[in-house]
């Protein structure tokens, strides 16, 4: 911005720095998600954190600083993210020590924290479902910003992403209402999403047409913001999205074909198909969702 002061322009620079990171599209690099340690958070590690509002819990998020983190280095991403639930048939355990959707999206590269689901008596974290929606939601509303400042993470560069019942999680909690909707910067999920079908035998998710109702008045505070939409198969996402929002430009779909990337299953990344590790290795789909990533960031920077 520039301003006119006597015989001189002044010029305003805005206080953001750019966020330098990009991930590296075409790499061969194959991925090990880290292992969860409990220790102070350092880089190059992945450590369990319990916030001072749930001491004496065993309520924790996973916070994974990159090896060249630094406290006063240049602002870097961040990417939050929702894990699956406890699904013994697919391996997810339900855990945010074994998610790993955000690690791959990111190539290891920005600040990657798994958010807990709040079980009902606040004593631990709920590895089915939403436990208390309210304290779930209220979490990331505390520790989402005091993550950032405290990590001097790049506050344009703020992606949620979720696996399974994560997936869902992004817009029923990550846009639960306006304050917490205002947290992010991008969407990305993978197999499922919020409002496409009922889930019988849990106290929510029907009726459908109810369920939906509520689901598209969370789906429209992504206003307009980037949101990447994975599935492996045919979930019937897009026309419930397209039915929401006609006008959804900014909403991009990738079919991923976890077997054709990982191969047949079990096998050391993953026990079945529908899993949140086909970013491991290199694949044509690893690199469209890198693109993407990589668009949004140098967009937040303008």
């Amino acid at each position: 911005m520039r301003v006119w002061i006597g015989c001189l322009w002044v010029i305003f620079v805005s206080s953001h720095v750019a966020a330098q990171v990009t991930l590296p599209m075409h790499s061969e690099l194959k991925l090990q998600t880290p292992r969860a340690v409990h220790s102070a958070p350092t880089p190059g590690a992945r450590t369990i954190v319990t916030p001072v509002e749930y001491a004496g819990t065993e309520v924790h998020h996973t916070l994974y600083l990159p090896s060249d983190w630094t406290a006063d280095g240049t602002p870097i991403p961040i990417i939050f993210e929702y894990t699956g639930n406890r699904h013994p048939p697919s391996g997810s355990s339900g855990k945010v020590e074994d998610a790993g959707l955000g690690f791959g999206l990111s190539a290891g590269r920005f600040i990657w924290v798994v958010l807990p689901f709040i079980s009902s008596d606040g004593r631990r974290n709920e590895d089915r479902w939403w436990g208390d929606l309210t304290a779930t939601v209220q979490y990331a509303k505390t520790n989402v910003p005091r993550i950032i400042q405290r990590f001097s993470a790049d506050p344009n560069a703020v992606f949620l992403c979720g696996f399974s019942r994560g997936a869902i999680a992004v817009n029923h909690i990550g846009l639960h209402d306006d304050e917490i909707a205002n947290l992010w910067t991008a969407f990305v999920t993978h197999d499922h999403f919020d409002g496409v079908r009922e889930w019988t035998g849990t106290q929510w998710g029907s009726p459908l047409d109810q369920y939906r109702e509520q689901a598209a008045i969370r789906l429209k505070r992504v206003a307009g913001r980037p949101y990447l939409v994975c599935q492996n198969g045919h979930y019937g996402t897009k026309s419930f999205v397209e039915t929401v929002l006609p006008r959804s430009e900014n909403i991009q779909f990738l079919n991923i074909n976890t077997q054709a990337i990982l191969g047949e299953f079990p096998n050391q990344f993953a026990k079945a198909s529908h899993n949140d590790r086909w970013l491991s290795l290199p694949s044509a789909d690893r690199t469209k969702a890198w693109q993407w990533i990589n668009d949004v960031i140098r967009s937040s920077d303008r």
